[in-house]
């Protein structure tokens, strides 16, 4: 009897040691399957890329639409042929701001010309800008910022289709004009290769051939932003002096809206917190925060920078708070000569044209235009 407990309490002791065992066994092949799935994903990083492994983050697909992984440089540096995206401000802004920390590119990056519209509308003076362009693509890019309402109908075959941004509704005067252009700069930075950045209106039309454009952009050691120091109650009497100590009265400066910047100058612009806060709380109607904020702003940060002078034309002889349009009956072949003949600026230190570019034209211009573009333009 005693040998026979002895043989059942044996066999007792090994029925409850055997899960314990073959539980063991288990986690030991556990723990080595998982190393092998580390060592296969650690490989699949090394040689295809991080992009292979995980995807991209949906909010900045605007880099690349419809890549599944970023593994070579050109998911990089390839624009995006539709400008739509759902990012905030602060997202887009901060997305543009960043900037490659070198000064040579690993690729052949051919530089191009970011023109920036800012419109409520349609664009009359379309069909000009078309000829315009004709013939140079892959040097230009274009960037339309409208109300929110209206929706384009160009053609495919247009350079404007498609070319619209995410917008919001600005209003004269008021900082949500700066936010538009600051938008304008934001989303045209997305692009690698712009390099310089025009801001324009849809009564703005070109003075010469594209070609003639690009050259002196190209030459040129400066960025044009009008921006001077008005003494008197339409320049520092505008000034709120809660600005202080950031910026002072001497500092104030004014200018014309539309603008020509540098890459570098455009970064700076969108990457700005400083100076936007205290025009936004405190330069409000009748200050028109368009014609003092990056003057104000690009003066104190990059004078040397800075040409102080705009490339468009605007006439403010007539007077009032509006500069004069152009109908039909004011083109003429002379009359477009007049523009950038009858005065000589500086570029680089070298006489040379003012202006590029000219407003204000009713839409009543264009077929005028169209006609004297060839003889007097160049395209």
């Amino acid at each position: 009897m005693e040998d026979g407990k002895d043989f059942g309490t044996v066999i007792r002791i090994n029925q409850t040691r055997y899960p314990t065992v073959r539980s063991l066994q288990f986690f030991l092949i556990f723990i080595v399957l998982g190393l092998l799935v580390s060592i296969i994903s650690m490989n699949t990083i090394k040689y295809f890329g991080v992009g292979s492994a995980a995807p991209v983050a949906s909010s900045f697909n605007i880099v690349q639409p419809g890549v599944e992984g970023l593994s070579d440089i050109d998911s990089w540096i390839s624009p995006s042929s539709n400008l739509l995206h759902s990012m905030s401000d602060q997202e887009l802004l901060w997305r543009a701001s960043l900037v490659p920390q070198g000064k040579e590119y690993p690729f052949n990056r051919v530089r191009k010309i970011a023109f920036m519209f800012l419109t409520k509308g349609p664009l009359p003076m379309a069909p000009l800008w078309e000829r315009f362009f004709k013939g140079h693509e892959g040097l230009y890019s274009i960037y339309i910022h409208a109300n929110p309402s209206y929706i384009a109908d160009f053609l495919p075959s247009s350079v404007f289709y498609r070319r619209q941004i995410p917008s919001q509704v600005t209003e004269w005067g008021e900082m949500n004009l700066c936010d538009a252009e600051r938008r304008l700069l934001a989303n045209a930075l997305l692009d690698i290769s712009n390099e310089w950045f025009i801001l324009l209106s849809e009564a703005c039309v070109p003075l010469h051939s594209f070609t003639m454009v690009y050259d002196y952009l190209a030459r040129s050691r400066h960025s044009f932003v009008h921006s001077f120091d008005d003494p008197g109650p339409y320049g520092r009497g505008r000034y709120n002096k809660n600005m202080a100590p950031k910026i002072n009265l001497t500092n104030w400066r004014k200018g014309y809206q539309w603008f020509e910047v540098t890459r570098e100058l455009a970064v700076k612009i969108v990457k700005d917190k400083t100076y936007y806060s205290l025009f936004k709380k405190y330069c409000k109607p009748t200050c028109y925060v368009d014609e003092h904020y990056f003057q104000t702003m690009l003066s104190m940060e990059s004078p040397n920078l800075l040409a102080n002078r705009s490339l468009t034309f605007v006439d403010w002889s007539r007077g009032g708070a509006h500069p004069a349009t152009f109908g039909k009956y004011d083109i003429t072949e002379q009359f477009i000569k007049n523009l950038f003949e009858n005065k000589r600026c500086l570029n680089n230190g070298q006489p040379s044209f003012c202006f590029l570019f000219a407003r204000k034209f009713a839409p009543s211009a264009l077929d005028r235009l169209l006609d004297v573009a060839h003889n007097v333009m160049g395209f």
